[in-house]
């Protein structure tokens, strides 16, 4: 059984799961009206890109929207043979902006509810694709799955496609037409909406964070969801009244007078999640290092050296660092392209514990991932669907000292640069008195213990001084 804390404030929702004791996922959401996944807007297409087989489409946000071909149809029709500049469309947001580039986005329309997602029908579409019903492939069970679909078929005309999800496992008929028409009825505004008004305007708001975590966690596996805000504990009370009647008394609101993340230790938890190294239970350890374009991470034995042969320790702590992986993917929310850099194994059957124990933790994760088989170096290589930036980029800014690098010129190069300047003023038969600034630290500790080797003459006097406005790696040469 899991916990579900969910903590509100002014400035941000945090909603945090925890599974035997231990912070299992993790959201964050600001400025909730900047908020683009899932949004539906009436946008007008800027301009076609035939080389690229693409467009971008304003929809009012500043930033143009990416619109591909294949998010446009399932023909095989050219980008100019099927939208033109300057004419109206609807889209969705699949992938929020991210750095300078706009948002992602389709006209492949998806309405998602807690048992069903919606998909209305594609004006582009070739394939007359109403009156499917598509199963969630985490419903194993046969009976299930046709007792799901015998249900559900009658219900849908020819223009609607229907998919159940995992949680509609079990659901009874009552409660999959409530939302059916529930969904409909969403759409059926959406359309009327985009009839009155001129694009670029938005059409539809996605859910904020506390409802889509009510829509796709809230279930009989949640003991209990405790909230922190009065206000934001009404609202999802009456949001759950709608999709999960069965679990509203499950939702408590939170009186204690110590902060809720403070309370249950998660604080600490979401801390931890800003350092690069984490630790594993055996004495190993990973260093998850992320990247514009992708995120490496490396496994290291550390102080394991196990008890029986090297073998034996290797895997035992690959497989630590696999099931490790995948709850970092989660927590830190890392999208993209993956490499793992697991420790060598000799034994087949070994790499196929370790991918197959990959595979088990990154299995609760609701983000599309495709997993790759071990290479001869040891490199798994995975993707992981890419939504909104991760938890990294969210709560941290790029150094402005070491512009993200993770690096600074040392003591020692600063020395040795600013004795180069003086050997430069000597050569011009420089006399005088030198003032040099540094950052107060270990720079100037630096100079001071070193001074005699910075090759002053009797001609040139050096003033040393700490100035707090001058950055750890760079230094002030002031000639008076």
């Amino acid at each position: 059984m899991s916990e579900i804390l969910i903590n509100k404030t002014a400035d941000e929702t945090r909603v945090a799961i925890i599974t035997d004791k231990k912070l299992s996922h993790l959201f964050i959401e600001r400025n909730p009206e900047e908020k683009l996944v899932g949004n539906i807007y009436k946008g007008r297409v800027a301009s076609i890109l035939p080389g690229l087989n693409s467009a971008f489409v304003d929809i009012g946000l500043g930033k143009n929207a990416y619109l591909h071909r294949d998010d446009v149809s399932d023909t095989n029709k050219k980008i100019e043979e099927l939208l033109k500049k300057g004419q109206e469309i609807i889209v969705q947001v699949e992938k929020e902006s991210i750095g300078s580039k706009g948002p992602k986005v389709t006209v492949f329309l998806s309405l998602v509810g807690r048992l069903l997602v919606y998909l209305p029908p594609n004006p582009y579409s070739a394939q007359k694709t109403g009156g499917q019903v598509g199963i969630s492939k985490n419903i194993v069970s046969p009976e299930e799955r046709h007792r799901l679909k015998k249900i559900l078929q009658p219900l849908i005309d020819k223009n609607d496609s229907f998919i159940i999800r995992t949680e509609a496992e079990e659901a009874s008929e009552k409660e999959l037409k409530r939302e059916m028409v529930y969904l409909k009825k969403v759409y059926e505004a959406i359309k009327q909406k985009a009839e009155e008004i001129s694009g670029p305007a938005l059409l539809h708001r996605s859910l904020g964070l506390s409802f889509q975590i009510v829509r796709d966690y809230f279930s009989d596996e949640i003991k209990i969801m405790l909230i922190d805000s009065l206000p934001e504990y009404r609202d999802v009370v009456n949001f759950a009244r709608v999709v999960s009647p069965e679990l509203v008394e499950r939702i408590k609101m939170y009186e204690g007078r110590t902060p809720l993340f403070t309370a249950f230790d998660i604080e600490e938890q979401i801390r931890l999640l800003r350092n690069s190294r984490v630790d594993l239970p055996s004495g190993g350890y990973l260093i998850i290092q992320e990247a514009e374009s992708l995120c490496a991470i490396d496994v290291n034995t550390g102080k394991f050296v196990g008890t029986k042969s090297a073998e034996e320790t290797i895997t035992q702590t690959n497989l630590e660092a696999a099931r490790e992986i995948g709850r970092q993917l989660r927590l830190r929310n890392i999208g993209g392209i993956i490499v793992i850099d697991f420790i060598d194994m000799e034994k087949a059957r070994n790499k196929q514990k370790v991918l197959e124990a990959l595979k088990e933790a990154t299995r609760p994760d609701k983000a599309k991932i495709k997993i790759y088989p071990i290479t001869r170096l040891g490199l798994i290589e995975m993707t992981r669907q890419r939504q909104t930036e991760s938890v990294n980029a969210l709560l941290t800014d790029t150094c402005p000292e070491c512009q993200g690098s993770g690096r600074i010129l040392s003591a020692e190069s600063v020395f040795i640069e600013v004795k180069r300047e003086i050997m430069r003023l000597k050569l011009t038969y420089y006399s005088g008195r030198l003032i040099l600034r540094l950052h107060p630290g270990p720079v100037l500790d630096y100079f001071r213990q070193n001074v005699k080797k910075l090759g002053l003459s009797s001609e040139i006097s050096l003033d040393i001084q700490p100035s707090s406005d001058i950055s750890r790696s760079q230094y002030q040469l002031i000639v008076k």
